[in-house]
């Protein structure tokens, strides 16, 4: 067993324990983000099932033809719908595309909120019904064990538990299904995904079907992230990282190919990237900023933010 790169809470601690517990998990959870800005997370809540159903159901998408995925990529919608096709998006510092393909299931609004004219319909798969179906369903639980976690954070960043609670309600996040498919020669420079920082809150990663996964430490080392069964990822985004002036840590991470005799097995993964909605405010925390350490954002909203990303990234032009 080799030592772990990143720490690991246990969110039952939070959601069901006592006040120490809750104090403990707290306590954990800031530090962790502060120091590393990755934890893994067990006891999350999002059921077993519902994850391998949608990892059933996305290999079965990825197995189409092509001509049969690329009916469902707009490239209107910048990559935030449907089908993103092999070799279209990229880190912001590279100009050679991730070796992925990928499909993005946003949010359905619930109620009478005005933010339903705002957000794009989800495009369903005709033949894989269960694909979409399966995946709204999973954003939805991950949104749920997310909130428990910005909940948290709140707290040890002394805002109040409920603060995230009214932005991320009905907010803009993204379930994503990424398909790394087989490696069949020698890549020009890209690795399967380049060296980045998520754009959201936060991002929560279900267990990927092949390793790869690296964090870059303080150090300048890049380490390995290998989650245990039924364990999430956590990390924090460059939003929740400009919100607390640094004080949380957007760390860069990336996916390298496999070695060379692994060329041949694909790879899927499940990330959940926790968007807060546009209107968001991200001015850095008043508690973030002193006279040491001075606000280093100017003031933006969210949409405003993940806007100027997209672009950097080549899904918006």
């Amino acid at each position: 067993m080799s030592a772990r790169t990143i720490p690991v809470v246990d969110l039952s601690q939070f959601t069901a324990g006592n006040a120490a517990e809750k104090a403990a998990f707290v306590a954990a959870l800031g530090q962790a983000f502060h120091q590393i800005g990755f934890v893994g997370v067990v006891n999350h809540g999002v059921p077993k099932s519902l994850i391998d159903g949608f990892y059933a159901a996305s290999k079965r998408f990825f197995a189409l033809p092509s001509e049969v995925k690329k009916k469902y990529e707009d490239p209107a919608l910048a990559g935030q719908r449907g089908y993103t096709s092999f070799g279209k998006e990229h880190a912001k510092q590279s100009k050679v595309a991730d070796l992925k393909e990928f499909y993005q299931i946003g949010q359905e609004v619930e109620g009478d909120d005005h933010l339903k004219a705002f957000y794009p319909d989800n495009i369903h798969v005709a033949e894989e019904p269960d694909f979409v179906s399966l995946g709204i369903q999973l954003y939805k639980a991950f949104e749920k064990s997310g909130a428990e976690l910005l909940r948290a954070i709140a707290i040890h960043l002394d805002l109040g538990e409920g603060y995230f609670d009214p932005h991320i309600q009905n907010g803009n996040s993204i379930l994503r299904a990424i398909h790394y498919p087989p490696i069949t020669q020698e890549p020009a420079s890209a690795i399967r995904a380049e060296q980045h920082e998520d754009i959201n809150l936060i991002t929560l990663l279900v267990g990927a079907s092949a390793g790869g996964l690296q964090l870059l430490n303080m150090e300048g080392e890049w380490l390995p992230i290998v989650p245990e069964e039924d364990e999430i990822v956590i990390n924090v985004g460059d939003m929740l990282q400009r919100l607390t002036n640094n004080y949380l840590k957007s760390t860069t991470h990336r996916v390298v190919n496999p070695p060379r005799e692994e060329w041949h097995l694909p790879r899927l993964s499940i990330p959940f990237f926790l968007h807060p909605k546009s209107d968001m405010d991200l001015t850095c925390l008043p508690g973030c900023v002193s006279d040491d350490t001075p606000a280093a954002y100017e003031p933006i909203t969210a949409g405003g933010y993940l806007d100027e990303r997209l672009r950097e990234i080549g899904l918006k032009k």
